[in-house]
C-alpha cells in the first residue's frame, strides 16, 4: 500500500516565499548522488539548464550539470587535482586574484544555468572538494545552502568504479574517503542531512522526512503527484554492486574506509558522532598524501586533461544533437499545422464553390 505523503501541517513551516535557497548533492562519484538529485527535482527544486544525459554506466540520468562539471575540472587541474585525485581534500586554493577569478567564473555560469530559480539544484561531486569556492558564490549571490548528503557502502562504490572506470579498490576507497570527508568538513556549519542510501530506496518518504527535518523547511513541491512520480523512478534496478565483502580484507585503506563509513552510518540513523572522529581520519589521509602524493596526483592531472576533453566534446554534441531534435520536432509541428491549413483552406474552396454553384 502506497504512504500517503506527509501533509502540510505534519512538515517544517515553510520560509518566507521570496527567499531563495540552493539545494547541493555532496558526496562520492557512484553514491546515489544522481537518485536523491532526482527525487528533490521532482519535489520542486530546480536542475540546471545543461544536464548529462544518461549512458550505460546510469541509464535513468546522471542529473549533474556538465558546463559546471567542466569547470570544475578545470578548476581541480589549476590546483594541480583531477576528480579521481584521492589528495584532492583538503581544498587547494589558489593565488587571491587567481582564486577571485575563479569565483566570478562560478557566479557567472551558476547564473547562466539556473536564471535566477528560486531552489537551485545542483549536483556535482566534484563540489564537494571545492566546496570553500562554491560557498563563496553562494553567499556573493545571497542563497542559503541546503545540503544532503547520501552514504553509501565504499565498497559498493569501489564496484561501481572499478566497472565504469577499471580503478582498483584501495584507489576507489581512498577517493570515496576523501570525497566524504570534504562533504562534511564543508557543510559543518549549514542546515544538512546525511541519507543512507539503501534507506533511501527502501523508503525514501521517512528520508524526505529526515531531511526537510535538517534543513527547517518543507521541500519545495512535494505534491502528491510529485511522490507518483518518485515512486516510479526509485525502483530495484536502481541497486547494484551490493557489497559482500569486509573493508578490514582491503590492505592500506580498508582500516581508514572503515572509520569514515562507520561515522556517516551512525549520523545517517540520527546517532550524532563527533567530528574528531573525521579530523583523525583526515589526519591519516593528509600523512598517506605526503607519503605519496607526489606519485599520484601528477598522473590523476595529466589524464583529468584528456578525459575533461572527451567528456566536454561529448556533452557539448549530445547537446547540440539535443538542440537539432528539438528544431527538428518543431518544423514538423510546423508543417502538420501548414498541411492542416492548407486542407482546411482547400475543404472552404470547395464548399463555397458548391454554394456558388447552387445560387
Amino acid at each position: 500500500m502506497t504512504q500517503a505523503v506527509s501533509q502540510p501541517e505534519d512538515r517544517p513551516a515553510a520560509s518566507s516565499p521570496s527567499s531563495r535557497a540552493a539545494y547541493l548533492v555532496l558526496g562520492m562519484h557512484r553514491s546515489g548522488t544522481s537518485a536523491i538529485t532526482q527525487v528533490l527535482a521532482l519535489a520542486g527544486a530546480s536542475l540546471p539548464e545543461n544536464v548529462m544525459p544518461g549512458d550505460e554506466h546510469n541509464a535513468k540520468g546522471y542529473f549533474e550539470p556538465w558546463r559546471i562539471a567542466v569547470f570544475n575540472d578545470q578548476r581541480l587541474r589549476a590546483a594541480g587535482a583531477a576528480w579521481d585525485d584521492p589528495f584532492a581534500f583538503p581544498y587547494r586554493a589558489l593565488e587571491p586574484r587567481e582564486e577571485k577569478r575563479w569565483v566570478t567564473r562560478a557566479t557567472d555560469l551558476f547564473d547562466e544555468e539556473f536564471a535566477g530559480a528560486r531552489h537551485p539544484l545542483m549536483k556535482d561531486p566534484r563540489v564537494s572538494v571545492l566546496g570553500p569556492l562554491w560557498r563563496t558564490v553562494l553567499d556573493d549571490l545571497g542563497l542559503a545552502a541546503r545540503v544532503v548528503i547520501p552514504v553509501r557502502h565504499p565498497l559498493e562504490v569501489a564496484g561501481s568504479l572499478a566497472k565504469r572506470d577499471g580503478f582498483p579498490v584501495e584507489k576507489s576507497l581512498l577517493l570515496w574517503i576523501a570525497y566524504m570527508l570534504a562533504a562534511e568538513r564543508y557543510s559543518r556549519d549549514i542546515p544538512r542531512a546525511i541519507v543512507p542510501y539503501d534507506g533511501l530506496l527502501a523508503d525514501w518518504r521517512g528520508q524526505v522526512a529526515r531531511i526537510e527535518a535538517a534543513h527547517g523547511a518543507p521541500l519545495p513541491a512535494l505534491t502528491p503527484q510529485a511522490a507518483k512520480a518518485i515512486d516510479s523512478f526509485l525502483t530495484k534496478d536502481l541497486r547494484h554492486n551490493a557489497a559482500t565483502e569486509s573493508l578490514a580484507g582491503v590492505p592500506r585503506v580498508g582500516a581508514l574506509a572503515a572509520q569514515v563509513h562507520d561515522w556517516f552510518e551512525a549520523v545517517a540513523r540520527d546517532e550524532p558522532r563527533p567530528v574528531d572522529e573525521l579530523s583523525t581520519a583526515a589526519k591519516s589521509l593528509e600523512d598517506m598524501a605526503h607519503a605519496i602524493g607526489v606519485f599520484v596526483s601528477p598522473v590523476t592531472s595529466d589524464l583529468a586533461v584528456a578525459r575533461a576533453e572527451l567528456l566536454e566534446a561529448r556533452q557539448l554534441l549530445a547537446f547540440e544533437q539535443a538542440k537539432i531534435a528539438a528544431l527538428e520536432a518543431e518544423r514538423a509541428a510546423q508543417s502538420a499545422e501548414i498541411a492542416a491549413g492548407r486542407r482546411l483552406e482547400q475543404a472552404l474552396g470547395e464548399r463555397l464553390d458548391d454554394l456558388l454553384g447552387e445560387s
